[in-house]
């Protein structure tokens, strides 16, 4: 594309050449010839833009959503973390303690939680568990076991919170270059109502499914068996539900379509770990333990859990100078339908 001051130059040249005067210095000619390029190159700037929105292999935003709606895909949204906070008293009181629906409570870089269900602990108990989600959508709160740890403004007679178990489910708006990705491959594989790349982007389309499997006459003819996976890994009973009630509406007639959930493959994982001289160990296989639970997503569905591939992963994280994965001591193979989930995790220091 050209320049402001190689468009100015043509117009100063052309004149030139065609009247014998030079527009040039700070004259009232140059500054119009000025004005003039300034807005030829606004045109070459539009003109540029407008051509790469035109096609769906660099259409970027809104007008990428435009093509991606004429193949019909849309853009996975924002969806919130969720998972159960424990919440304990400081004795075994002998009146009822109540926990409000919407007590926040929060990481200690302030990732807030909130309660998403009412609960009491009752006389003679000393703690209860309550569903939560995140306040913010998106990835970020998909924090470890033992991060919420802080309440915003805690109930009275509690003292203290914690999640077990890690939090999942929370995924960021999808990108450009993912949204791209299905599009392109709508092109590459087109479905027809009826084949198996019909029912993967079908299914692809919710948001919060992150990978698909489709089995065709799995249950005998006319049957077709839908394996999804949530980003979080496992998807809840509302998820399935929700996919099964869209296909009951777009199936081929005399077809029976079933969404099943994926069968669970636990790995566990055992690290050992050298950092570099100057970074702090627990602050690196902090970063280890939350690579490798991002990495154990909805996304593994159907892929096997290869050494190699745990090994490269770990040494991309800084501060990492050697590992060596104990565990799984061989690479763990899986069927279509199989979801890989993290089990035990342990990171430890070489001597």
């Amino acid at each position: 594309m050209k320049t402001v001051d190689e468009i100015y130059r043509e117009l100063a040249a052309e004149f030139f050449a065609t009247t014998g005067i030079t527009a040039g210095g700070n004259g009232d000619l140059s500054a119009r010839f000025y004005a003039v390029a300034a807005q030829i190159y606004s045109l070459y700037v539009q003109a540029d833009w407008t051509r790469r929105q035109c096609f769906p292999q660099s259409a970027e935003g809104e007008q990428l959503d435009a093509h991606a709606q004429l193949r019909g895909v849309s853009r996975r949204q924002a969806s919130k973390a969720t998972g159960s906070v424990r919440f304990y008293v400081d004795e075994e009181r002998t009146f009822t303690t109540q926990i409000p629906l919407g007590t926040v409570c929060m990481t200690a870089d302030g990732i807030r939680f909130v309660t998403t269900q009412a609960g009491s602990v009752d006389p003679g108990d000393a703690q209860i568990d309550l569903p939560v989600e995140a306040v913010e959508a998106g990835d970020s709160g998909n924090v470890p076991a033992g991060s919420v740890v802080f309440m915003a403004v805690p109930p009275v007679g509690v003292t203290a919170c914690a999640n077990l178990e890690a939090f999942s489910d929370g995924q960021d708006t999808e990108g450009d270059e993912a949204l791209r990705e299905r599009v392109m491959e709508t092109f590459r594989r087109l479905a027809n109502g009826a084949n198996k790349v019909f029912y993967e982007q079908q299914a692809m389309s919710f948001d919060g499914v992150a990978a698909v499997t489709v089995l065709p006459k799995n249950r005998g003819v006319g049957t077709v068996d839908v394996v999804i996976a949530a980003q979080g890994g496992m998807p809840d009973d509302d998820l399935v539900s929700e996919v099964q009630a869209h296909f009951e509406s777009v199936r081929e007639i005399a077809v029976d379509v079933d969404v099943l959930k994926p069968t669970v493959e636990t790995v566990n994982v055992a690290v050992t770990l050298s950092v570099d001289p100057e970074e702090d160990f627990d602050t690196v296989a902090q970063a280890v333990e939350d690579t490798l639970q991002d990495w154990f997503n909805g996304e593994r569905l159907g892929w096997p859990v290869l050494r190699a591939q745990l090994t490269s992963l770990l040494f991309q994280i800084d501060g990492v100078a050697n590992c060596v994965i104990t565990q799984p001591a061989a690479d763990v193979e899986a069927d279509s339908v199989t979801l890989p989930q993290l089990g035990q995790l342990t990171v430890t220091q070489a001597t």
